[in-house]
């Protein structure tokens, strides 16, 4: 299994910036790729971004340009940078793992911006 552990979620005014950390354990040499994901109240649950074990990167459209998500090995962290926050970027942010033996999350982390 994997255990995740988000944090850095906080408030911001709109036009901010934070960074969340996800720090992984257990077996995390069978993680093929890290996910952040958000849920936002009322709302589906949205893939953010996605960095794959060759560090491939992809975001969805209404972060690309804004969002940078990253990794450091050697602390097993993968990072989600987002810059020029908006109110609508306002959701519970879960890190999540893709691996040969099933998807992990963690607890998530709560990311407010004000207008």
């Amino acid at each position: 299994q994997v255990q995740l552990v988000e944090s850095g979620g906080g408030f911001v005014q709109s036009g901010g910036s934070l960074r969340l950390s996800c720090a992984a354990s257990g077996i995390i040499r069978n993680i093929n790729a890290m996910n952040w994901y958000r849920q936002a109240p009322g709302k589906q649950r949205e893939l953010v971004a996605t960095i794959t074990s060759s560090g491939s990167t992809s975001y969805a459209d209404s972060v690309k340009g804004r969002f940078t998500i990253s990794r450091d090995n050697a602390k097993n962290t993968v990072y989600l940078q987002m810059n020029s926050l908006e109110p609508e970027d306002t959701a519970v942010y879960l890190c999540s793992s893709s691996t040969s033996r099933g998807r992990f999350w963690g607890q998530g982390t709560q990311v407010t911006v004000s207008s």
